[in-house]
Protein backbone atom coordinates (compact mmCIF):
# COMPACT_ATOMS: atom_id res chain seq x y z
CA UNK A 1 0.00 0.00 0.00
CA UNK A 2 1.29 3.47 -0.24
CA UNK A 3 1.57 6.12 1.62
CA UNK A 4 -1.56 7.33 3.53
CA UNK A 5 -3.14 4.67 2.20
CA UNK A 6 -4.02 2.66 5.49
CA UNK A 7 -7.44 2.27 6.92
CA UNK A 8 -6.29 3.11 9.94
CA UNK A 9 -3.75 5.82 10.46
CA UNK A 10 -1.70 6.19 14.25
CA UNK A 11 -4.41 8.21 15.71
CA UNK A 12 -7.02 5.43 15.43
CA UNK A 13 -7.31 2.67 17.55
CA UNK A 14 -8.08 -0.68 16.93
CA UNK A 15 -11.30 -1.37 18.97
CA UNK A 16 -12.87 1.35 21.31
CA UNK A 17 -13.96 1.56 24.42
CA UNK A 18 -17.41 2.08 25.94
CA UNK A 19 -18.10 5.96 26.84
CA UNK A 20 -17.49 6.36 30.94
CA UNK A 21 -19.93 7.53 33.29
CA UNK A 22 -19.61 10.85 32.60
CA UNK A 23 -20.42 11.26 28.98
CA UNK A 24 -23.99 11.34 27.85
CA UNK A 25 -25.22 8.25 26.82
CA UNK A 26 -26.99 8.20 23.15
CA UNK A 27 -30.30 7.41 24.50
CA UNK A 28 -29.88 10.75 27.12
CA UNK A 29 -28.61 12.72 24.11
CA UNK A 30 -31.68 11.57 22.04
CA UNK A 31 -33.29 12.59 25.25
CA UNK A 32 -31.77 16.40 25.31
CA UNK A 33 -32.81 16.53 21.48
CA UNK A 34 -36.18 15.65 22.01
CA UNK A 35 -36.24 12.30 19.94
CA UNK A 36 -37.85 9.29 20.57
CA UNK A 37 -36.91 6.25 18.58
CA UNK A 38 -39.77 4.76 16.38
CA UNK A 39 -40.86 1.53 16.23
CA UNK A 40 -38.82 -0.37 13.80
CA UNK A 41 -40.52 -0.92 10.30
CA UNK A 42 -41.53 -4.08 9.41
CA UNK A 43 -39.14 -5.62 7.08
CA UNK A 44 -40.70 -5.26 2.97
CA UNK A 45 -39.20 -8.84 1.99
CA UNK A 46 -37.71 -11.48 3.51
CA UNK A 47 -35.00 -10.36 5.99
CA UNK A 48 -34.70 -8.85 9.25
CA UNK A 49 -33.87 -5.02 10.06
CA UNK A 50 -30.98 -5.71 12.00
CA UNK A 51 -28.41 -8.60 12.49
CA UNK A 52 -25.36 -8.95 15.05
CA UNK A 53 -22.31 -11.13 14.54
CA UNK A 54 -19.62 -11.00 16.63
CA UNK A 55 -19.31 -7.33 18.03
CA UNK A 56 -20.59 -5.38 15.11
CA UNK A 57 -24.64 -4.90 13.98
CA UNK A 58 -25.55 -4.83 10.73
CA UNK A 59 -28.70 -3.06 9.66
CA UNK A 60 -31.16 -3.41 6.54
CA UNK A 61 -31.66 -0.71 4.49
CA UNK A 62 -34.62 1.91 6.22
CA UNK A 63 -36.35 3.77 4.34
CA UNK A 64 -37.99 7.43 5.33
CA UNK A 65 -40.87 6.01 6.96
CA UNK A 66 -42.76 7.78 10.11
CA UNK A 67 -45.81 5.58 11.25
CA UNK A 68 -45.53 3.55 8.40
CA UNK A 69 -45.28 6.00 5.62
CA UNK A 70 -43.06 7.78 3.61
CA UNK A 71 -41.85 11.07 4.51
CA UNK A 72 -41.16 11.77 1.13
CA UNK A 73 -41.58 10.26 -2.28
CA UNK A 74 -39.64 10.73 -5.17
CA UNK A 75 -36.32 11.01 -7.51
CA UNK A 76 -33.97 13.65 -5.18
CA UNK A 77 -33.26 16.68 -8.08
CA UNK A 78 -36.47 16.27 -9.58
CA UNK A 79 -39.84 15.97 -7.28
CA UNK A 80 -37.79 15.84 -4.27
CA UNK A 81 -35.47 18.81 -3.35
CA UNK A 82 -31.73 18.01 -2.09
CA UNK A 83 -32.95 19.93 0.94
CA UNK A 84 -35.58 17.37 1.80
CA UNK A 85 -33.77 14.63 0.95
CA UNK A 86 -31.40 15.44 3.71
CA UNK A 87 -33.98 16.19 6.11
CA UNK A 88 -35.42 11.92 4.69
CA UNK A 89 -32.12 10.71 5.09
CA UNK A 90 -31.67 11.88 8.68
CA UNK A 91 -35.02 9.72 8.88
CA UNK A 92 -33.85 6.64 7.86
CA UNK A 93 -30.73 6.88 10.15
CA UNK A 94 -33.43 7.23 13.11
CA UNK A 95 -35.17 3.94 11.51
CA UNK A 96 -31.80 1.95 11.42
CA UNK A 97 -31.01 3.62 15.18
CA UNK A 98 -34.42 2.02 16.45
CA UNK A 99 -33.18 -1.33 14.51
CA UNK A 100 -30.30 -1.39 16.06
CA UNK A 101 -31.86 -0.33 19.57
CA UNK A 102 -34.24 -3.30 19.15
CA UNK A 103 -31.65 -5.84 18.40
CA UNK A 104 -29.07 -5.01 21.07
CA UNK A 105 -30.22 -1.57 23.32
CA UNK A 106 -28.76 1.78 21.69
CA UNK A 107 -26.42 2.27 24.73
CA UNK A 108 -24.14 -0.16 23.79
CA UNK A 109 -23.15 1.16 20.48
CA UNK A 110 -19.52 1.89 21.10
CA UNK A 111 -18.55 3.16 17.24
CA UNK A 112 -20.70 3.75 14.13
CA UNK A 113 -18.50 1.96 11.43
CA UNK A 114 -20.14 2.73 8.25
CA UNK A 115 -22.92 4.64 6.88
CA UNK A 116 -23.87 3.13 3.00
CA UNK A 117 -26.88 5.72 1.68
CA UNK A 118 -28.37 5.23 -1.47
CA UNK A 119 -29.85 7.94 -3.21
CA UNK A 120 -33.11 7.84 -6.33
CA UNK A 121 -31.44 10.30 -8.29
CA UNK A 122 -32.52 12.55 -11.18
CA UNK A 123 -30.80 12.21 -14.35
CA UNK A 124 -27.70 14.78 -14.15
CA UNK A 125 -28.55 15.27 -10.21
CA UNK A 126 -24.68 14.31 -8.56
CA UNK A 127 -24.99 15.66 -5.23
CA UNK A 128 -25.83 11.98 -3.40
CA UNK A 129 -22.85 13.16 -0.79
CA UNK A 130 -24.79 16.50 0.53
CA UNK A 131 -27.81 14.04 1.07
CA UNK A 132 -26.47 11.68 2.70
CA UNK A 133 -25.03 14.04 5.28
CA UNK A 134 -28.33 14.33 6.71
CA UNK A 135 -27.77 10.80 8.19
CA UNK A 136 -23.90 11.69 8.87
CA UNK A 137 -24.69 15.04 10.68
CA UNK A 138 -27.72 13.19 13.04
CA UNK A 139 -25.10 10.41 13.94
CA UNK A 140 -22.53 13.46 15.12
CA UNK A 141 -25.35 14.56 17.29
CA UNK A 142 -26.36 11.30 18.82
CA UNK A 143 -22.57 9.64 19.35
CA UNK A 144 -20.30 12.71 19.28
CA UNK A 145 -16.90 11.15 18.30
CA UNK A 146 -18.14 8.05 17.73
CA UNK A 147 -20.32 8.74 15.44
CA UNK A 148 -17.57 9.09 13.09
CA UNK A 149 -17.42 6.95 10.26
CA UNK A 150 -16.30 5.18 6.70
CA UNK A 151 -19.36 5.98 4.45
CA UNK A 152 -20.55 5.26 0.96
CA UNK A 153 -22.97 7.64 -0.92
CA UNK A 154 -24.80 5.90 -4.28
CA UNK A 155 -26.99 7.75 -6.71
CA UNK A 156 -29.51 4.88 -8.02
CA UNK A 157 -32.47 5.05 -10.16
CA UNK A 158 -34.53 3.66 -8.08
CA UNK A 159 -35.69 2.39 -4.67
CA UNK A 160 -38.38 0.53 -2.72
CA UNK A 161 -41.96 2.16 -2.53
CA UNK A 162 -40.35 5.50 -4.69
CA UNK A 163 -38.32 6.38 -1.52
CA UNK A 164 -35.93 9.20 -2.53
CA UNK A 165 -33.38 7.89 0.14
CA UNK A 166 -32.43 4.80 1.51
CA UNK A 167 -29.47 3.92 4.60
CA UNK A 168 -28.24 1.26 6.56
CA UNK A 169 -25.40 0.95 8.73
CA UNK A 170 -22.77 -0.75 10.45
CA UNK A 171 -22.25 -0.06 14.25
CA UNK A 172 -19.75 -1.65 16.79
CA UNK A 173 -21.49 -2.66 19.78
CA UNK A 174 -20.07 -3.64 23.26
Amino acid sequence: MGAGLGVAGPHRRAARRVPEEAEVSPSARLAELGITLPEVAAPLAAYVPAVRTGNLVYTAGQLPLTRGELTHAGKVGAEVSPEDAQVAARTCALNALAAVNKLVGIDSVVQVVKVVGFVASAPGFTGQPAVVNGASEFLGEVFGESGSHARSAVGVSELPLNAPVEVELIVEVS
